[in-house]
């Protein structure tokens, strides 16, 4: 638990930093913020950080975020100057998944963290970054390069997990892919940032249910 709030700890830092030092880039610390605590999964993997922490730790972990959210307490977080509850969502699917498949499956929790985590938080900022053809769905802008990037990266995420695991070794890449476009086709519906609870949930138990037939 001490390296996991080692970790959490140097990624609120370095959110606030950002924030101090491009206080009109709003997006970019909360950004940051949500691509690195994809790897908190890892780390208590790694450690074998029992079911019993790190399912209250998680809930407790929401719980705060949704404090943060309505009095602002950390404006790094949750400061974007638009209506979103992202990063309750963010933290209510990591507790779905832990209270789900942890520790006998914990491949499930990494796969549906690290893509929401590494996909959908690059396709933000490149999506914001580099102009390119944009579309409305249900009021939330989405453009062909944030998108693109959600796919591929996704991809590249479970395909690296399954390789540096072992698990769901019998997946082929048409399963990857496959798990890949749906993360990607619920990541368009970024309503009030629910796409935060939809994306790691559904890649968690796909990446469970085709691992097991596979």
């Amino acid at each position: 638990m001490a390296a996991v709030a080692l970790w959490l700890g140097l990624v609120l830092l370095a959110a606030f930093w950002l924030r101090q030092r491009w206080p009109e880039q709003r997006e970019w610390s909360r950004k940051l913020v949500h691509i690195g605590t994809g790897p908190v999964v890892l780390i208590a993997w790694s450690l074998g950080i029992e079911r019993g922490i790190a399912v209250p730790a998680a809930a407790l972990i929401t719980v705060v975020a949704a404090i943060n959210h309505r009095i602002r307490l950390l404006p790094a977080i949750e400061d974007v100057g638009r209506a979103s509850y992202g990063t309750i969502a963010y933290g209510a699917a990591i507790t779905v998944l832990l209270s789900l498949y942890w520790p006998q499956h914990p491949d499930a929790v990494a796969a549906g963290v690290l893509v929401m985590a590494l996909g959908d938080g690059l396709a933000g900022v490149l999506g914001a970054a580099i102009p390119s053809p944009s579309w409305q769905i249900l009021g939330q802008r989405k453009s062909l390069v944030g998108t693109t990037t959600m796919g591929l990266v996704s991809c590249a995420v479970l395909a690296g997990l399954q390789a540096a695991t072992g698990q769901a070794a019998g997946m082929g890449p048409g399963g990857l892919v496959g798990i890949a476009l749906v993360a990607t086709l619920l990541e368009q519906l970024a309503i009030v940032g629910l796409d935060n609870l939809s994306v790691p949930i559904v890649t968690g138990l796909l990446w469970r249910l085709l691992s097991t037939q596979a």
